[in-house]
């Protein structure tokens, strides 16, 4: 009986399983409880799998996202330049009233807007006004900056900061 199937019992309520010898063993066909009939074991032996119906979806949903995180990236980035614009006009108004108080009284004005400029670089200094008074023993300064666009060109952002200072002035001997 070399080519012939055995079929071990299971228990009630359970299917039966034909055994070939010729497999090893584990291996053997699932019959219907009636015995009549030849199920086949499901692929994995019991691993489930998940559906295949939402392969991809992360990515899909990254690719989704990107454009809304680039321009959430873009709008942060403007914010630190219109802040770090408000720094320098601050800075270079302090400069400029110090330098103001610190030179003599006819020299004052030039002194007082070449530290403000002398403070700004780069896409600050070249739209810059700086402009100083004096009056009531004070020397002020106020600096206007234009807040440079994160892709100068693909959008007008008319923003203007400015930055006040006051100095008193130094007395003179």
């Amino acid at each position: 009986m070399s080519g012939a199937r055995s079929t071990r019992a299971a228990g009630p309520g359970r299917r039966r399983v034909a055994t070939d010898p010729r497999r090893p063993s584990g291996h053997g066909v699932l019959r219907r409880p009636s015995g009549h009939g030849v199920l086949r074991r499901p692929s994995g032996h019991g691993v489930l799998r998940r559906p295949s119906g939402d392969r991809g979806q992360v990515t899909v949903e990254f690719l989704g996202m990107t454009p809304t995180i680039l321009v959430t990236l873009i709008v942060l980035w403007q914010l630190v330049l219109v802040g770090y614009t408000f720094t320098l006009a601050g800075n270079a108004a302090d400069e400029a009233a110090r330098a103001g108080t610190a030179a003599s009284p006819g020299a004052r004005q030039g002194a007082c807007q070449e530290a403000g400029q002398d403070k700004l670089s780069g896409a600050w200094g070249s739209g810059a006004t700086v402009t100083c008074a004096t009056g009531g023993g004070m020397v002020t300064a106020d600096v206007k900056l234009t807040v440079p666009v994160l892709f100068p060109g693909t959008v007008s952002f008319p923003f203007e900061v400015t930055g006040h200072a006051g100095a008193v002035e130094e007395e003179t001997d």
